[in-house]
């Protein structure tokens, strides 16, 4: 995950396209006004492009009652060749208008609660959509990874419309006030879990690459059992390959 560029959000994801899981990266994009955004969509994909050399998502989120009612651009002409000419960057178009809101909070997907907390509603309450967006993260909580409740939390605090103090409040009513809220902070968290793991790992290697102990004696001294040190190698490679 990369830091929000005015506004917009990036986020690497895993998707199964034809059949096969692929990387990917999300681009979302707000507009609430008519100024032609097709050339910046495209200019951000070549950016995210250019960051993670994965395929790019670009999906436009429309919140103008105006621009509702009239058609809206969705590509961008990048290039032509002979055979087959006009060449687009397709993207995708969601068009948010204020009486869809009650439509979306009804689902009980947490994309559509995020979403009816984006939309301009004057008719919904933000303090209840935010509670039910953090009851229903805080249940999600063990299954989302850090990085995408770090999104989240990012997301919703732009767009939450209610004061820091009641934010502050609900947080920890559903005990989710104790994850980093800056991108600086999880990645300062990050690293000294890196290196947390890094010290443990070098320690256990020395000690199998010398001869001095076993598993069970290597398991006492450090905490960590012969499973556990094939999961962490992994989760540190994986950990390693995301500063990439």
């Amino acid at each position: 995950m990369k830091d929000s560029l005015k506004g917009d959000l990036f986020i690497a994801a895993e998707v199964e396209i034809d059949g096969q899981i692929s990387e990917i990266v999300i681009h979302h994009e707000n507009q609430s006004n008519r100024a032609s955004l097709e050339k910046r969509v495209f200019e951000y994909l070549c950016y995210a492009w250019l960051l993670k050399q994965k395929p790019v998502w670009s999906i436009v989120f429309y919140t103008d009652d105006a621009i509702w009612r009239k058609p809206v651009p969705d590509k961008y002409w990048y290039g032509f060749d002979s055979k087959n000419e006009k060449q687009f960057h397709k993207f995708d178009v969601i068009k948010l208008k204020s009486h869809m809101s009650g439509e979306l909070i009804q689902k009980e997907s947490l994309l559509c609660k995020l979403l009816a907390l984006k939309a301009n509603d004057k008719g919904t309450d933000p303090e209840k959509l935010v509670r039910e967006i953090y009851q229903t993260i805080s249940q999600m909580k063990d299954q989302l990874p850090r990085d995408i409740l770090l999104l989240i939390e990012q997301f919703v605090s732009f767009y939450k419309k209610i004061s820091q103090e009641k934010f502050e409040r609900i947080k920890k009513e559903v005990n989710m006030d104790d994850y980093p809220e800056t991108i600086s902070e999880y990645y300062i968290l990050e690293g000294e879990k890196r290196g947390e793991m890094k010290a443990t790992l070098s320690l256990i290697d020395g000690l199998i690459k010398n001869n001095v102990a076993d598993w069970p004696s290597i398991a006492g001294a450090t905490g960590v059992d012969q499973q556990q040190y094939f999961e962490m190698q992994k989760e540190y490679q994986q950990l390693e390959a995301a500063r990439i």
